[in-house]
């Protein structure tokens, strides 16, 4: 190898080396050897095992060490050779993390070279190889086998010299990682199923229904869990007391958010809107087609309601009564009021009311609320109407 190829190859060396982390940065080791010489030619001795290196390192990077070399060789032959040398090198590892991990050795040395028939000689080398290293586990002890070229770079002849290499590396100095913390096996002390680490609520009473969290359910989010509430589908965002109900101030049986009438007397009874039923429960908008019993639409939400009414209040008796205006005999609108009397009738049985408690009369034209003379008149009379005909509560 010329000067210039050495000089070439230990640039690149060094760009390689940029590159690393510093896993394990500030470890020391020494690699004793022996080696295998295959000289130059032109010294005329043989190839042989004869002789040893040691080598004292510092790692800079998991990829990157330097280290100092010495060595001796004995050769035998025409002209009985000893040959000191010393280096300053650069080792870059391919594959840290592998327990076979590849490297490349450069650097720069001197050797004293030393014959019975020549001047002692010295002269300044470049040297260039690669290498493996066997890590035996996490033992600070590895196997390192490397094969590199010395060169001569300034005498006459220069000699290129092979050396192989086999040896042990030990390391000292090197960081004991730090065990890792203990783990804690993840109990579940309230035996809900949430294990401890995750449970906001880690003394929930046996047999408690709880969320993901570990806490009482409250499936409804009013703030009382699910087993105390007595109204699980309460509406969002409303009031409830401690029963998780929305609140009914007045007790009569209508939520505050549908009362109309917030403030009945105690023990009256109420109609779906929260208004005391007194003698009729009026039934504005159920209107019927012309000369027929057939309801118009419209009406079906208001029948809705007085079917409620009904059935929030089983104790009432109820007689259905059916008017109409003055157009027409007598006797034609007494049976006209009479069968839409049946239809409401036949409407509040189907939702829930109760039979027993209602009868049906039509009394035609014979009750009029307003003055037939007029369209607005006739048509204020066109009615059905819930008569209430027990007493109302005192």
């Amino acid at each position: 190898m010329g000067r210039s190829a050495s000089i070439r190859a230990l640039l690149m060396l060094g760009i390689l080396c940029v590159a690393g982390t510093t896993a394990n940065a500030g470890e020391m080791y020494f690699t004793p050897a022996v080696v295998y010489t295959d000289d130059d030619k032109n010294r005329q001795v043989d190839d042989t095992v004869g002789g040893g290196q040691i080598s004292f390192g510092w790692v800079l990077t998991d990829r990157v060490s330097i280290e100092g070399m010495g060595g001796y060789s004995r050769l035998s032959g025409v002209n009985d050779l000893k040959i000191w040398d010393a280096s300053l090198n650069v080792l870059l590892s391919l594959s840290p993390d592998s327990r076979l991990s590849p490297y490349v050795i450069g650097g720069v040395g001197m050797t004293n070279t030393d014959s019975k028939v020549m001047d002692t000689e010295n002269s300044a080398v470049g040297t260039l190889g690669i290498g493996v290293m066997y890590r035996f586990g996490d033992s600070p002890v590895s196997l390192r086998l490397e094969h590199r070229l010395r060169s001569e770079l300034d005498n006459t002849l220069t000699n290129d010299d092979r050396i192989t290499s086999l040896g042990l590396q030990f390391a000292f100095g090197r960081e004991k990682p730090m065990p890792p913390p203990p783990v804690e096996r993840d109990g579940d002390a309230d035996d809900d199923g949430v294990p401890d680490s995750r449970d906001a609520c880690p003394d929930t009473p046996a047999g408690q229904r709880v969320d993901a969290r570990g806490c009482p359910r409250d499936s409804d989010g009013d703030g009382v869990i699910d087993d105390q509430d007595q109204c699980p589908d309460t509406v969002a965002g409303v009031s409830v007391d401690a029963r998780g109900c929305e609140l009914d101030s007045d007790s009569d049986s209508v939520v505050d958010r549908r009362d109309e009438c917030p403030n009945t007397r105690a023990g009256a009874r109420v109609d779906v809107k929260g208004c005391e039923i007194r003698e009729v429960i009026n039934l504005p908008g159920v209107n019927f087609q012309t000369n027929s019993d057939r309801l118009l639409p419209g009406a079906e939400q208001v029948l809705a309601d007085a079917a409620a009414t009904l059935r929030m209040n089983r104790d009432l008796v109820v007689e259905v009564a059916g008017h109409t205006d003055s157009d027409g005999s007598a006797a034609y609108n007494e049976g006209l009021s009479e069968r839409r009397a049946i239809t409401v009738h036949d409407y509040l049985i189907n939702n829930g009311a109760n039979p027993a408690n209602l009868t049906v009369r039509g009394y035609g034209e014979a009750q009029p609320v307003a003055d037939n003379a007029t369209a607005q008149g006739k048509a204020r009379n066109r009615r059905v109407e819930l008569r209430i005909l027990n007493k109302p509560r005192p």
